[in-house]
């Protein structure tokens, strides 16, 4: 009988099969007992890694397509978990530590306060943009001619409108088509984009409820979740809570320094819109803090329109107020995005852009904030990774240095 434990030494059979330049290694060992045989393969560190990555990517795959129908809600949970959390910490403080009921009543107040103002702002939404349309199919095209040799008379873009108008040979009808067929695209858009959020915020019933019953265990449970996540990154305890403040800045400067500065600034461009009776104050709003996620133009891509607006149809107190209410809501982005984000870890603009685009084209209207953290989180990993290497090549220069200094001393 062939036996790993006899008196002559470990024996047995190995078969070796070469994996790339690595050999897979293979141990068959036969018990010792004449009543029972056993047989155990031993395999390769390569063999063992390589199937655990193939195992955690399958999962993983797996795991995402379970998901899959669940994104929405997820999304909406985390992202109101997120902006809960600093409520539920000090409510749970004020409940001597009763985390299940501070997390309950949060819960239950969030359709009333933060749920139901956004349906009601995607209802007001559609019914403007309606409205818009409408204002716009009513305008007086007639006045064209007018406005145009207005445009003209002014000393250096009037050659321009003149050459424009020479070359071109545009008329009011054609004017009249252009408007109308804008208008009826708008109105498409428009509409899908206010429903969307609608959709975005409520969704079915059963994904309202289901985004509810995530926020509750998000906020119970949603820090010892992360800590059991980051505890598998293979770093030491001192960079390992580097990197757990790093991205929750990098988190708080996207959430608080880009979407609710946006926000912000959609508020006052709405308000401005009111003031100068212009229409659909609360589209225009809604789309100045979609806007204000794009770097340099920013709110100034509805408000600078308007303005000129304002100006061609001789309302010129409007059009100064507006302009200059344009300046104060382009000077509050350097107010309010050091205020909420308090400085603490710088946010690419670029990464904010691309990751609204790309949010909002993959996640619906949540990806306006979900788009721009999960690429602002890759970017600190990369920074954060990049910091760590750099500090290794700078402990292994000076040891380098003192072993080198040693025998000279």
């Amino acid at each position: 009988m062939i036996s790993p434990r006899s008196a002559a030494g470990q024996s047995g059979l190995r078969l070796a099969a070469r994996h790339g330049r690595r050999p897979v290694r293979f141990a068959l060992r036969f018990s010792s007992e004449p009543d029972r045989r056993t047989v155990t393969i031993v395999y390769s560190p390569f063999y063992r890694r390589a199937f655990l990555v193939g195992t955690v990517l399958v999962l993983g795959y797996a795991l995402l397509k379970i998901l899959d129908p669940f994104w929405g809600a997820l999304g909406w949970a985390a992202f109101l978990a997120f902006f809960l959390y600093p409520v539920h910490k000090w409510l749970t403080a004020k409940l001597k530590g009763r985390v299940n009921l501070s997390a309950g009543i949060i819960t239950g107040l969030t359709p009333f306060v933060v749920i139901a103002p956004l349906a009601v702002l995607g209802i007001v939404f559609a019914r403007q943009v309606a409205n818009l349309i409408e204002y716009l199919r009513s305008l007086d095209y007639s006045t064209y001619p007018e406005i145009l040799a207005r445009l003209e008379s002014y000393p250096v873009v009037g050659r321009v409108f003149g050459w424009l108008r020479d070359e071109l040979s545009i008329t009011a009808e054609q004017v009249r088509g252009w408007a109308i067929d804008g208008a009826q695209s708008l109105l498409k858009s428009a509409a899908s984009v206010g429903s969307n959020m609608v959709l975005g915020v409520v969704g079915t019933l059963v994904g309202f409820f289901l985004m509810l019953f995530l926020l509750f265990f998000l906020l119970r449970d949603g820090r010892s979740m992360l800590m059991h996540v980051v505890r598998l990154v293979p770093l030491d305890d001192s960079r390992r809570r580097a990197l757990i403040v790093y991205l929750a800045d990098v988190t708080r400067a996207v959430v608080y320094g880009s979407a609710l500065t946006a926000l912000i600034q959609g508020a006052l461009v709405g308000i401005g819109f009111a003031i100068a009776q212009l229409p659909a104050p609360v589209v225009f709003g809604v789309l100045a803090a979609i806007a204000a996620f794009i770097p340099a133009a920013g709110t100034g891509l509805v408000l600078v329109p308007a303005v000129l607006y304002l100006a061609l149809v001789g309302r010129w107190g409007a059009a100064a107020f507006l302009a200059i209410w344009a300046a104060v809501v382009g000077f509050s982005d350097n107010i309010l995005r050091p205020v909420l984000t308090a400085q603490r870890a710088p946010v690419s603009t670029l990464a904010v852009f691309v990751g609204v685009i790309g949010g909002v084209a993959t996640f619906g209207f949540i990806g306006l904030v979900i788009g721009p953290v999960l690429l602002s989180l890759i970017v600190a990993l990369l920074r954060f990774a990049e910091e760590t290497l750099a500090g290794a090549d700078r402990r292994r220069k000076g040891a380098r240095a003192a072993a080198k200094a040693g025998p000279e001393e």
